[in-house]
């Protein structure tokens, strides 16, 4: 018998469900009482797995028990197995019924704050029994954690140019430009012609340095020949830049996506100053090796139309 018909005849669902908490828990006592069955039953299975397997896959510590290298490997692809498994159940509930179903999304806050509840209002007028539960990523060192870990189905927002994750796909859906915006009781509201030098010494709210959007500010600036200002409030908070500069105190660069959709340009207006064009892109962003949802795909379609409507007002 091949050893990949031993693997299939003997290796169980259950017993990787089991093989997986044990992992998890760190102890064969704790997986058995969160999973309800008995630890006689735990050792059992996992001593069934190596069998068939024929190789260890855990291990003692002085932590507890740690999976070995092969059921690290084993580990890492039924996650994948259950995940999968998880995503044919949703598939199987929107054949029964297309309306419902729940999505995880990740999302930066600048999205958050301007385009994304646009495409909630249009996704969730077409489908108002799907269930969207929203959760706020940052892009930072453990970049897309969350896809990885598979705590969310799909992020949207703003991405690298080069796109350079070899476990995830980008799809770019338009290009998030940023200007300069000044309250509309502001001075310099009422001025028609502007140069980004002429507010060399106003007081900005920039995004912190060592920051993607920090790296694209400082950009901008040097692309127009202007030394970065002083800034009294460096935050990566689109609340706070939005109360901020509308207080009229502060200007400050904004996605002009936040500006359109959020609602703020009713207290802010864009400054008529050019900057330097710079690819900004936009993107939702998957696993390689995961199949969305059939709720995941209109969402992703709802995204490139509310999309289209952003690209024509950042070109406007």
């Amino acid at each position: 018998m091949h050893w990949i018909d031993r693997i299939g005849r003997h290796l169980k669902l259950r017993d990787l469900h089991i093989l997986l908490s044990v992992a998890q828990q760190g102890s064969m006592a704790r997986a058995a009482a969160e999973l309800a069955i008995s630890q006689p039953a735990v050792s059992k299975a996992i001593a069934d797995m190596e069998r068939a397997i024929g190789l260890r896959l855990l291990e003692r510590s002085r932590s507890g028990i740690e999976p070995t290298a092969y059921g690290q490997a084993l580990i890492r692809r039924g996650l994948v197995i259950f995940d999968e498994l998880k995503q044919s159940v949703a598939e199987l509930e929107f054949l029964a019924d297309p309306t419902a179903g729940d999505l995880r999304i990740g999302s930066t806050e600048g999205i958050a704050a301007g385009l994304l509840p646009a495409i909630i209002e249009r996704f969730s007028r077409e489908y108002p029994r799907v269930h969207l539960d929203v959760a706020q990523a940052v892009i930072s060192t453990l970049h897309y954690r969350e896809l990885r870990e598979r705590s969310i189905d799909l992020f949207i927002g703003r991405i690298p140019l080069n796109f350079a994750e070899h476990d995830l796909q980008a799809d770019v859906v338009y290009d998030d430009q940023v200007v300069v915006v000044a309250a509309r009781q502001s001075k310099w509201a009422r001025v028609r012609r502007l140069k980004l030098a002429d507010l060399s010494r106003e007081p900005w709210i920039l995004p912190p340095t060592g920051t993607l959007a920090g790296s694209i500010a400082a950009e901008l600036f040097r692309a127009s020949g202007v030394a970065m200002p002083r800034a009294p409030v460096t935050t990566l908070s689109i609340h706070l830049y939005c109360r901020l500069a509308a207080s009229g105190r502060f200007v400050s660069l904004l996605p002009i996506s936040v500006l359109h959709f959020g609602g703020h340009d009713r207290l802010l207006k864009m400054l008529p100053i050019k900057l330097h064009r710079q690819p900004r892109p936009v993107g939702i962003v998957t696993l390689k090796n995961r199949t969305l949802s059939p709720v995941a795909k209109q969402f992703v379609d709802c995204v490139h139309l509310v999309a289209k409507s952003a690209g024509k007002r950042t070109d406007s």
